[in-house]
């Protein structure tokens, strides 16, 4: 097979207030899989929208097998056989649409052409056969409202391969998915460069995958490339991350020590979330960072919901300083004082069109008014603040959040709650598509939060930063607590014996 290339010459993008991109060369060949890396605002997912035609007010060249092409819309990207898959899956997806529909859909937009009589039972097959290929075990028959994260990730990934496909960008692919989800895919993803002639370029800050698939690497900061080198046997995580950072990098994060106090915040015999909460009960002292493990389906997110009140409680308790809790909405959750920092941050976590100073404010505005008004003067302090302190890249405080990148986003998301002065935080996944640096600088707060006396949960499907940043772990299965391990004393094989199930005791 004949070998294609796509790459870019000197291009540049501009946002209001900050330069994206600058004299940006890259070149990538089918046949290859090349890791794309960077720090969160690095302009990773800006270059990738620029090929994929999603970002068309660039300067500079786009050029396929060394002749200039327009990429200004991605239907030309896509009939040049660029496909892209993005990490925001619920902004990709019709929720109320099937599975086959979903899969199938580029066809049905530019295929049906305003007929009704489209061959149902063709499509299903045809969506079928993508999924069977990706070994995704979905009815086509599924509206994809009713899909976990992982399945929605999975469909979109089976809806670039329904395409004709010569580039498939995947921006952040395993961020939603189990150790066997991530296994499988990967297998998928060799299959695709050993048969079909194909390019991926995989943006991940998860450095082990990388080294792990791809076979060259190529780093961004600030908008620039810095390096394009091999992946080879002495490859480390640390030499990636350092160039990423541009600066030498501690991998390992030094848990500070709070005061742990008496037990604070209780949950007993909870039931919930359509059956995925299935009678838990734990509890968090002050001072105190809980763990919730357990692989993806095992319940963590909903748990961490039906507490906060977004999902119903059907049985059990929950008690707050020794007293019982009446929680049916989020505001009831937010007016005793807990605050949740959801998984999906652009549609729960954030207010997108909103700017980064109202969204730091969001969650305590009542200590920015004068009466009926807003304090400007002290939203803009507490918004310069959390900007300093989490480390989020923006031109300005005024910037839409919609403008920022995915892992400043969710720092926004994590910031917002700061100033709420809760006594009770849960975090699902917070650090889902943030960078190594992000990470340490949102350890850091939360290790602040502790100080101030709060509980903190930690629901997360990242074994080593449990390890890292707890004092205590139970682990989930099937929506049920199966142990509670003391961090400390436990490992993350220990900890993945109970998250598949098991109810012997870990040798």
């Amino acid at each position: 097979m004949d070998r294609m290339t796509l790459g870019t010459r000197n291009v540049s993008i501009e946002f209001p207030g900050v330069k994206a991109l600058t004299d940006v060369n890259f070149e990538v060949s089918t046949g290859e899989i090349r890791a794309l890396v960077g720090a969160n605002g690095a302009g990773k997912s800006t270059l990738m929208k620029v090929l994929a035609g999603a970002n068309p007010d660039y300067t500079g060249e786009v050029y396929l097998n060394g002749e200039s092409v327009d990429l200004r819309t991605t239907l030309a990207a896509k009939r040049l056989g660029i496909q892209i898959v993005y990490q925001e899956v619920d902004m990709a997806l019709v929720p109320t649409l099937s599975v086959a529909e979903n899969v199938m859909l580029n066809d049905l937009v530019m295929n049906s052409r305003g007929n009704p009589m489209l061959n149902w039972p063709r499509l299903r097959a045809q969506a079928k056969e993508v999924l069977e290929r990706l070994n995704i075990k979905v009815n086509v028959r599924t509206l994809v409202q009713d899909l976990t994260l992982a399945q929605k990730q999975m469909v979109l990934i089976a809806r670039a391969i329904a395409n004709e496909c010569n580039f498939l960008i995947l921006d952040e692919p395993t961020a939603p998915l189990s150790d066997t989800e991530t296994a499988e895919l990967f297998r998928l993803v060799k299959h695709l460069q050993e048969t079909e002639n194909i390019a991926i370029i995989f943006i991940s800050h998860r450095i082990n995958e990388i080294i792990q698939i791809c076979e060259k690497y190529t780093v961004m900061r600030n908008g620039e490339i810095v390096d394009t080198s091999p992946i080879t046997e002495s490859t480390s995580t640390r030499e990636i991350v350092e160039k990423m950072l541009g600066r030498s990098f501690e991998e390992n994060f030094p848990k500070e020590q709070a005061v742990i106090g008496e037990n604070a915040f209780e949950v007993k015999s909870l039931e919930g979330a359509d059956g995925k909460v299935n009678g838990v009960s734990f509890h968090v002292r002050r001072g105190e960072i809980v763990g919730i493990a357990g692989l993806v389906g095992a319940g963590k997110s909903e748990l961490c919901k039906t507490i906060f009140g977004a999902y119903e409680k059907t049985g059990g308790s929950v008690f707050l300083n020794g007293n019982e809790l009446k929680i049916s909405n989020p505001s009831h959750a937010v007016k005793n004082r807990i605050a949740l920092v959801p998984e999906e941050r652009r549609k729960e976590g954030v207010l997108v069109n909103e700017t980064v100073s109202f969204n730091l404010s969001a969650a305590a505005l009542g200590k920015f008014c004068n009466g009926a008004f807003i304090n400007r003067a002290k939203t803009d302090a507490n918004a310069r603040q959390y900007v300093d302190g989490l480390g989020i890249s923006t031109p300005s405080i005024k910037q839409a959040v919609k403008n920022l990148s995915g892992g400043n986003q969710q720092k926004v998301a994590v910031g917002k709650w700061m100033a709420a002065d809760c006594d009770v935080y849960i975090f699902d996944e917070p650090t889902k598509g943030v960078d190594v640096g992000a990470k340490q600088d949102i350890f850091r707060l939360i290790n602040e939060i502790t100080k101030r006396g709060s509980s903190v949960i930690y629901a997360s499907c990242e074994n080593a930063e449990l390890l890292s940043i707890t004092d205590r772990i139970y682990v989930l299965y099937d929506g049920r607590i199966m142990a509670e391990l003391v961090t400390a004393e436990t490992n993350e094989d220990e900890i993945m014996h109970y998250a598949v199930g098991s109810t012997t005791k870990y040798a």
